[in-house]
Protein backbone atom coordinates (compact mmCIF):
# COMPACT_ATOMS: atom_id res chain seq x y z
CA UNK A 1 0.00 0.00 0.00
CA UNK A 2 1.56 3.25 -1.15
CA UNK A 3 1.80 6.52 0.76
CA UNK A 4 -0.50 8.13 -1.83
CA UNK A 5 -3.24 5.56 -1.20
CA UNK A 6 -2.78 6.00 2.54
CA UNK A 7 -3.22 9.77 2.24
CA UNK A 8 -6.38 9.31 0.13
CA UNK A 9 -7.82 6.97 2.81
CA UNK A 10 -6.93 9.46 5.55
CA UNK A 11 -8.62 12.32 3.67
CA UNK A 12 -11.78 10.26 3.11
CA UNK A 13 -12.03 9.37 6.81
CA UNK A 14 -11.34 12.97 7.85
CA UNK A 15 -14.02 14.34 5.52
CA UNK A 16 -16.65 11.86 6.74
CA UNK A 17 -15.66 12.46 10.37
CA UNK A 18 -15.75 16.24 10.15
CA UNK A 19 -18.97 16.39 8.10
CA UNK A 20 -20.73 14.21 10.68
CA UNK A 21 -19.42 16.32 13.58
CA UNK A 22 -20.27 19.66 12.00
CA UNK A 23 -23.75 18.41 11.12
CA UNK A 24 -24.39 17.22 14.69
CA UNK A 25 -22.91 20.37 16.22
CA UNK A 26 -25.07 22.67 14.04
CA UNK A 27 -28.26 20.57 14.16
CA UNK A 28 -28.55 19.17 17.70
CA UNK A 29 -28.73 20.62 21.18
CA UNK A 30 -26.33 19.02 23.65
CA UNK A 31 -27.74 15.66 24.88
CA UNK A 32 -30.42 15.65 22.17
CA UNK A 33 -30.91 12.18 20.71
CA UNK A 34 -32.52 10.52 17.73
CA UNK A 35 -33.53 6.85 17.72
CA UNK A 36 -32.52 5.13 14.50
CA UNK A 37 -33.07 1.50 15.51
CA UNK A 38 -33.79 -0.15 18.84
CA UNK A 39 -30.06 -0.90 19.14
CA UNK A 40 -28.67 2.34 17.66
CA UNK A 41 -29.24 6.00 18.37
CA UNK A 42 -27.61 9.31 17.54
CA UNK A 43 -26.98 11.36 20.67
CA UNK A 44 -24.96 14.55 20.82
CA UNK A 45 -22.37 14.64 23.59
CA UNK A 46 -19.05 16.45 23.93
CA UNK A 47 -15.87 14.98 25.37
CA UNK A 48 -13.52 17.42 27.07
CA UNK A 49 -10.90 14.84 28.04
CA UNK A 50 -9.41 11.54 26.96
CA UNK A 51 -11.18 8.23 26.34
CA UNK A 52 -14.51 7.93 28.17
CA UNK A 53 -14.18 11.57 29.25
CA UNK A 54 -11.22 10.92 31.56
CA UNK A 55 -9.12 14.01 32.31
CA UNK A 56 -5.47 14.39 33.34
CA UNK A 57 -6.67 16.47 36.30
CA UNK A 58 -8.57 13.41 37.55
CA UNK A 59 -5.20 11.82 38.33
CA UNK A 60 -3.04 14.88 39.05
CA UNK A 61 -4.99 17.05 41.45
CA UNK A 62 -2.69 20.12 41.35
CA UNK A 63 -3.29 20.65 37.60
CA UNK A 64 -6.38 22.66 36.69
CA UNK A 65 -8.84 21.36 34.10
CA UNK A 66 -7.84 24.08 31.62
CA UNK A 67 -4.11 23.42 32.00
CA UNK A 68 -4.75 19.69 31.71
CA UNK A 69 -6.69 20.31 28.49
CA UNK A 70 -3.77 22.23 26.95
CA UNK A 71 -1.33 19.49 28.00
CA UNK A 72 -3.56 16.78 26.52
CA UNK A 73 -4.09 18.63 23.24
CA UNK A 74 -0.37 19.41 22.95
CA UNK A 75 0.46 15.75 23.56
CA UNK A 76 -2.01 14.71 20.86
CA UNK A 77 -0.41 17.12 18.39
CA UNK A 78 3.06 15.77 19.18
CA UNK A 79 1.79 12.20 18.88
CA UNK A 80 0.26 12.82 15.46
CA UNK A 81 3.67 13.87 14.12
CA UNK A 82 5.12 10.63 15.46
CA UNK A 83 2.36 8.55 13.90
CA UNK A 84 2.77 10.46 10.63
CA UNK A 85 6.48 9.68 10.51
CA UNK A 86 5.73 6.02 11.35
CA UNK A 87 3.33 5.88 8.40
CA UNK A 88 5.87 7.51 6.06
CA UNK A 89 8.61 5.13 7.22
CA UNK A 90 6.51 1.98 6.81
CA UNK A 91 5.42 2.93 3.28
CA UNK A 92 9.00 3.81 2.33
CA UNK A 93 10.20 0.42 3.58
CA UNK A 94 7.27 -1.30 1.82
CA UNK A 95 6.12 -3.00 5.01
CA UNK A 96 2.99 -5.14 5.34
CA UNK A 97 -0.18 -3.64 3.84
CA UNK A 98 -2.00 -4.50 7.07
CA UNK A 99 0.51 -2.46 9.09
CA UNK A 100 0.27 0.51 6.73
CA UNK A 101 -3.54 0.38 6.71
CA UNK A 102 -3.69 0.15 10.50
CA UNK A 103 -1.35 3.14 10.96
CA UNK A 104 -3.32 5.16 8.38
CA UNK A 105 -6.56 4.48 10.27
CA UNK A 106 -5.01 5.46 13.60
CA UNK A 107 -3.51 8.62 12.07
CA UNK A 108 -6.82 9.66 10.48
CA UNK A 109 -8.77 9.09 13.69
CA UNK A 110 -6.26 10.89 15.87
CA UNK A 111 -6.12 13.87 13.50
CA UNK A 112 -9.92 14.00 13.32
CA UNK A 113 -10.22 14.39 17.10
CA UNK A 114 -7.28 16.82 17.24
CA UNK A 115 -9.16 19.15 14.88
CA UNK A 116 -12.02 19.27 17.40
CA UNK A 117 -9.70 19.84 20.36
CA UNK A 118 -7.71 22.60 18.69
CA UNK A 119 -10.30 24.53 16.67
CA UNK A 120 -13.90 23.79 17.69
CA UNK A 121 -13.82 26.12 20.71
CA UNK A 122 -13.08 29.01 18.36
CA UNK A 123 -15.32 27.95 15.46
CA UNK A 124 -18.60 27.20 17.28
CA UNK A 125 -20.94 28.55 19.93
CA UNK A 126 -21.63 26.35 22.92
CA UNK A 127 -24.49 23.87 22.56
CA UNK A 128 -26.16 24.28 25.95
CA UNK A 129 -29.92 24.75 25.37
CA UNK A 130 -29.28 25.89 21.81
CA UNK A 131 -28.13 24.70 18.41
CA UNK A 132 -24.63 26.04 17.88
CA UNK A 133 -23.75 28.47 15.10
CA UNK A 134 -20.63 28.04 12.97
CA UNK A 135 -18.34 31.10 13.15
CA UNK A 136 -20.64 33.14 15.44
CA UNK A 137 -20.20 36.92 15.46
CA UNK A 138 -19.78 36.93 19.23
CA UNK A 139 -16.97 34.38 19.04
CA UNK A 140 -16.69 30.71 19.93
CA UNK A 141 -17.34 28.99 23.25
CA UNK A 142 -13.64 28.84 24.18
CA UNK A 143 -10.11 29.61 23.05
CA UNK A 144 -7.71 27.75 20.79
CA UNK A 145 -6.66 24.32 22.15
CA UNK A 146 -9.73 24.17 24.42
CA UNK A 147 -12.25 22.65 22.01
CA UNK A 148 -14.39 19.65 22.92
CA UNK A 149 -14.55 16.50 20.80
CA UNK A 150 -18.00 15.87 19.30
CA UNK A 151 -19.40 12.35 19.78
CA UNK A 152 -22.69 11.04 18.48
CA UNK A 153 -22.81 7.28 17.85
CA UNK A 154 -24.42 5.13 20.55
CA UNK A 155 -25.09 1.41 20.28
CA UNK A 156 -27.07 0.18 23.31
CA UNK A 157 -27.23 -3.35 21.89
CA UNK A 158 -28.99 -4.80 24.89
CA UNK A 159 -29.92 -4.09 28.50
CA UNK A 160 -30.28 -6.54 31.37
CA UNK A 161 -31.00 -6.39 35.09
CA UNK A 162 -27.98 -7.86 36.88
CA UNK A 163 -28.59 -10.40 39.69
CA UNK A 164 -28.03 -9.21 43.26
CA UNK A 165 -25.03 -11.51 43.66
CA UNK A 166 -22.97 -9.74 40.97
CA UNK A 167 -20.14 -7.81 42.71
CA UNK A 168 -20.36 -3.99 42.71
CA UNK A 169 -23.20 -3.75 40.18
CA UNK A 170 -25.64 -6.34 41.52
CA UNK A 171 -29.30 -5.35 41.19
CA UNK A 172 -28.48 -2.57 38.73
CA UNK A 173 -29.45 -2.29 35.10
CA UNK A 174 -26.57 -3.03 32.75
CA UNK A 175 -26.42 -1.61 29.22
CA UNK A 176 -24.07 -2.82 26.49
CA UNK A 177 -22.58 -0.78 24.80
CA UNK A 178 -22.80 2.53 26.73
CA UNK A 179 -19.93 4.73 25.45
CA UNK A 180 -20.77 7.33 22.80
CA UNK A 181 -18.14 7.76 20.09
CA UNK A 182 -17.50 9.16 16.60
CA UNK A 183 -16.07 8.15 13.21
CA UNK A 184 -12.54 9.12 14.29
CA UNK A 185 -12.80 6.84 17.34
CA UNK A 186 -13.95 4.01 15.07
CA UNK A 187 -10.90 4.48 12.82
CA UNK A 188 -8.51 4.46 15.80
CA UNK A 189 -10.16 1.36 17.30
CA UNK A 190 -10.11 -0.46 13.95
CA UNK A 191 -6.41 0.32 13.52
CA UNK A 192 -5.48 -0.96 16.98
CA UNK A 193 -7.63 -4.09 16.57
CA UNK A 194 -5.87 -4.85 13.29
CA UNK A 195 -2.47 -4.50 14.98
CA UNK A 196 -3.53 -6.88 17.75
CA UNK A 197 -5.35 -9.50 15.67
CA UNK A 198 -2.90 -9.51 12.75
CA UNK A 199 0.18 -8.80 14.84
CA UNK A 200 2.44 -11.43 13.24
CA UNK A 201 1.46 -10.45 9.70
CA UNK A 202 1.66 -6.71 10.37
CA UNK A 203 5.14 -6.84 11.89
CA UNK A 204 6.62 -9.65 9.85
CA UNK A 205 10.04 -8.87 8.40
CA UNK A 206 10.28 -8.51 4.66
CA UNK A 207 12.44 -11.16 3.02
CA UNK A 208 15.48 -9.67 1.35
Amino acid sequence: MSLKKSIILIIIILVIDQISKIYIKTSFVLQESLDVFSWFEIIFVENDGMAWGTKISDFVSFISDRSAKVILTSFRIAAIFGIGYWLYDTTKKQCSNILILAIALIFAGALGNIIDSVFYGVLFEDSYNQVATFLPETGGYDSLLHGKVVDMLHFPLFEVDLPEWVPLHGGKRFSFFDPVFNIADMAISAGFIMLIVFNKTAFSKEKQ
